[in-house]
């Protein structure tokens, strides 16, 4: 019987323990965000879409914040549970720990699109390329590129502008921006070699935010497609550099392709020819989107506050009296249009390019008195701080006064993100921005002829319509 009694004790005893310990274990493991899951497979995915199609995908994180009372919450999107990181602090904390306890995670969309380069291939390489792309891209090396890129834009305005009445501002806009790109990335010059590539970058960006069924017809398989006849394309381009670089016909040093085409890993091997173009084709959908979105925003604000227009107006005539006659901008040139600038970042603000950007989390963490488990993933997005009233007061004002001074307060103002994954293309949009409301500014006035056009978003805002405008020249002096 003293047995039989010990022994229950015992039992009794180990099993207390081992209950407090998985209460225990459980509470801090199940301690995550509040949220929702959403419908099987699809979670909040048709919600989040929605906001976006309609022009206000910060009312999708908004109105859980608001909900939930917290600034970090789960869902579903994209068939994919995340946990949504919000405000400032996140900011802060998201860019400051990669690496360290989130890293670059992408969605099915992307995998599919672009199976070759999501996936990890040496992390000394993945090094190299992430060292390799802001090099290229930053300051010193884009200073080149400007004269470059008015010299285009000069051609573009006259063989698409000039002489109409009327223009749909994005289709012109998207023209211009995937000509620079190409001849930056790629060291393509002919316009009619670029004018192939317009539908089927268009067709490959609509479908890399959208629902990921791989059925003929949907966005996503029409992505899928045009992703592998873009990869065709590049990919015997590189092919020829390849022999134009044995035979010196072409520089080491002319363009990002052959940049990428130096590159080896820790075992002395190059890049793969599929890995090369879908870097390189990723790159131009996301400078050639992004920038087009931008430019196209900066038109119709510029149409709606005349007040701005004029002060752009002054700031660019002032650059172009400055010029003798043939003579392409420079470095100088860029850095005195500080006024326009400004104009760019509230456009920035209000309309930014691009939804958000995914992490996976590889080592548990606690945030906000929150856990955040190692293998979820994350889901960042500049639209919780830019459109916030409690960060941007009358959030929805077009003021780039905002940018005057200090501007902003820390981590509130991110549409190029930060840390080690902020955007590398950073430089390159602000000088193709600057560069395009140049040759616009110095050439005309306009006037919007839809009131009330709608923006959509997918990869990026656009106008529902394209931005039709009725050109007004400015009078000869």
């Amino acid at each position: 019987m003293e047995l039989f009694f010990g022994s229950g004790l015992i039992l009794f005893t180990a099993l207390v323990s081992l209950s407090l310990a998985y209460i225990f274990f459980n509470k801090s493991k199940d301690n995550l965000p509040p949220g929702r899951m959403g419908l099987p497979y699809i979670g909040e995915t048709l919600e989040f879409l929605k906001a976006s199609k309609k022009g206000h995908p910060e009312k999708f994180l908004l109105d859980r914040i608001s909900k939930y009372s917290s600034k970090i919450f789960k869902t579903s999107i994209l068939t994919t549970p995340v946990m949504v990181f919000c405000g400032p602090a996140a900011n802060k904390f998201l860019f400051s720990n990669e690496n360290k306890l989130i890293s670059v995670w992408y969605p099915v969309t992307l995998k599919k699109i672009f199976p070759t380069s999501t996936k990890e291939f040496g992390k000394e390489q993945s090094k190299k390329i992430r060292q390799l792309l802001p090099n290229f891209l930053k300051v010193e090396g884009l200073m080149n590129y400007i004269s470059t890129m008015d010299y285009i834009a000069q051609i573009h305005f006259q063989a698409d502008w000039e002489g109409k009445e009327q223009v749909a501002v994005y289709p012109l806009v998207k023209k211009f921006a995937l000509w620079v790109a190409c001849k930056v990335f790629l060291s393509i010059e002919d316009p009619d070699q670029v004018d192939r590539f317009v539908d089927t970058f268009n067709t490959l960006a609509c479908g890399i935010i959208s629902i990921p069924i791989d059925f003929p017809g949907t966005p996503f398989s029409k992505a899928i497609k045009a992703a592998d006849e873009l990869k065709r394309e590049v990919i015997a381009l590189i092919k020829q550099r390849k022999i134009n670089l044995e035979e010196k016909t072409a520089s080491p040093n002319q363009d990002l392709l052959s940049h990428m085409l130096q590159e080896i890993d820790e075992n002395g091997q190059p890049m793969s020819d599929q890995h090369i173009a879908e870097k390189i084709i990723g790159l131009v959908v996301a400078g050639h989107d992004g920038v087009s979105s931008v430019m196209t925003s900066i038109v119709k604000y510029l149409a709606e506050y005349p007040d701005v227009y004029n002060k752009v107006l002054n700031e660019q005539m002032e650059i172009a009296k400055s010029k003798n006659p043939g003579e392409l901008l420079n470095w100088e040139d860029i850095s005195n249009m500080k006024y326009t600038w400004n104009v760019a970042c509230e456009v920035l603000r209000l309309e930014t390019p691009g939804l958000a950007s995914f992490r996976e989390v590889i080592n548990d963490f606690i945030f906000s008195g929150y856990s955040i488990p190692k293998g979820w993933k994350l889901y960042w997005s500049v639209h919780s701080t830019h459109k916030n009233a409690e960060y941007f007061p009358k959030p929805e004002h077009f003021d780039p006064a905002r940018f005057e001074g200090e501007g902003p307060a820390p981590y509130t103002f991110v549409p190029f993100g930060g840390g080690p994954k902020m955007c590398p293309g950073k430089e390159y949009s602000r000088l193709e921005i600057l560069v395009f409301v140049h040759n616009l500014m110095k050439r005309y006035n306009w006037e919007k002829l839809l009131a009330d056009e709608k923006t959509i978003v997918t990869i990026a805002p656009v106008p529902a319509k394209g931005l039709p405008v009725r050109l007004i020249p400015h009078k000869a002096a």
